[in-house]
């Protein structure tokens, strides 16, 4: 069965590594142009380009024109499906999370209570 286009969804847009970190990086400084986002990710221009090409064509960056420069923007809202399919998941982890919590509160009243001084439990011999 042929794969499907990265460009088809979000989904397959941000199964790439380098997309996500490109995501990452306007998530944290804004909107940016593409030589800035290459120098910042130390990644050739080109390449960055054509994940930007990517990214726009699902929605999830969007770009404007400033002179000579092309600047590109998160579109967050975009991931919104991600984030609603993965939502589903987030009762296994809580679960989860939920068990080591009352585990380590079982094991923290069991233990029996130790001087904060270590020297308090030493034994001395004479």
């Amino acid at each position: 069965m042929p794969r499907a286009l990265s460009t088809a969804d979000a989904f397959n847009a941000i199964a790439e590594p380098r997309r996500r970190e490109i995501l990452m990086a306007l998530a944290e400084t804004g909107a940016m142009p593409v030589g800035e986002l290459a120098d910042a990710l130390s990644l050739p221009q080109p390449s960055v380009s054509k994940h930007l090409g990517v990214l726009r064509e699902v929605g999830i960056v969007s770009v404007q024109r400033q002179g000579r420069r092309r600047v590109y923007e998160l579109r967050a809202e975009a991931l919104k499906p991600v984030h609603d399919w993965i939502r589903e998941f987030e009762r296994f982890w809580s679960h989860k999370l939920d068990r080591v919590k009352a585990r380590a509160e079982r094991m923290a009243q069991e233990s029996p209570q130790r001087s904060e001084d270590p020297l308090a439990n030493r034994t001395v011999e004479s």
